[in-house]
């Protein structure tokens, strides 16, 4: 996508939109509700037109060449597009017929992404009768049907358990090998397990584009841990850490006879000097874990509507 902008009347949904998906790659994409996602990917579905801009999918101009990149392209919207009085063949075989698949072919092709996706012994099942993860599986299953270059997939694990999502994840990683995936989400482990990079959209813009490692690492403002720590009677345990250079505490919890808080310092050498003050005057340190940022940190970080008006 290159500099797409996309308005629905006075409405701006995106704003000058950049984006690259290398092939091979799960790429994630993050935002809150209203930020454009959806837009973003019925424009590279070729649902919906672009206002300026140009995208293009396997090499093919979603505007000049539509056809071309649906038969490259497998969608799996949020509600899949099921028809429920149907049987798992009977869709998939009515799917390959839309999709101008030769009968031999459909034939071959549902054999094998029922086996891929764990549907053969469902193919003779009403999908009316299927539960949510299966149905789920069907959804998946006639978007891969034609075997496209690129998976767009809305919330796959959507209203599933559990055991489901877990499923449904190994068969997004497993597809991987073979196919392009876009995978949009608001379940952030399931983009924490699953996806190569992330780009995180907020207001129509892309504000954030890199690997989770790395965004979690930049969200992490300084070394810190949580500390459960039984001082010596009569230790000025807090004194000692409020004197040390660049120590900050917060989050204080006093338990019976220990205090449990969150330690941050400037640099991670300076724990092992810290560590040593308490302890010579006898303190305690009963767990010390580090505390690292998460997905989620960096999520409400750059989404936070205050905080990106503070960052401008």
């Amino acid at each position: 996508m290159q500099n797409i902008t996309k308005y629905y009347d006075n409405f701006r949904a995106l704003n000058n939109l950049n984006l690259k998906v290398e092939k091979g790659e799960i790429l994630g994409l993050l935002g809150p509700n209203g930020a454009g996602k959806t837009t973003a990917m019925r424009i590279l579905t070729c649902f919906l037109p672009a206002t300026s801009g140009t995208a293009s999918v396997a090499g093919y101009d979603v505007f000049e060449d539509s056809l071309e990149v649906r038969r490259r392209l497998g969608y799996l919207p949020e509600t899949p597009p099921l028809y429920h009085e149907m049987t798992v063949r009977s869709y998939l075989n009515f799917i390959g017929e839309i999709r101008e698949l030769p009968s031999r072919m459909r034939e071959e092709r549902i054999g094998y992404v029922a086996e891929r996706i764990g549907l053969t012994e469902s193919l003779g099942r009403v999908i009316g009768t299927l539960s949510k993860g299966y149905r789920q599986r069907v959804g998946l299953a006639q978007s891969l049907l034609h075997n496209p270059e690129v998976l767009i997939l809305d919330e796959p694990t959507v209203g599933l358990d559990p055991n489901q999502i877990i499923e449904i994840r190994g068969l997004i990683k497993d597809l991987a090998r073979d196919h392009t995936i876009i995978l949009s989400t608001h379940i952030l482990p399931e983009v924490s397990m699953t996806c190569g990079r992330v780009v995180i959209i907020s207001e129509g813009e892309i504000v954030a584009v890199d690997s989770v490692a790395n965004l979690e690492k930049s969200a992490q403002a300084a070394p810190a841990w949580k500390i459960v720590l039984k001082p010596a009677i009569n230790q000025s345990w807090r004194e000692t850490i409020d004197n040390f250079s660049g120590a900050r505490i917060s989050e204080v919890k006093e338990h019976s006879d220990s205090y449990e808080f969150r330690l941050e310092l400037p640099r991670n050498d300076d724990f092992d000097e810290l560590f040593g003050s308490l302890s010579q005057k006898g303190a305690v340190f009963r767990e010390i874990s580090p505390v690292r940022a998460t997905l989620e940190d960096v999520f409400l970080r750059l989404t936070s509507v205050e905080e990106r008006k503070e960052a401008a």
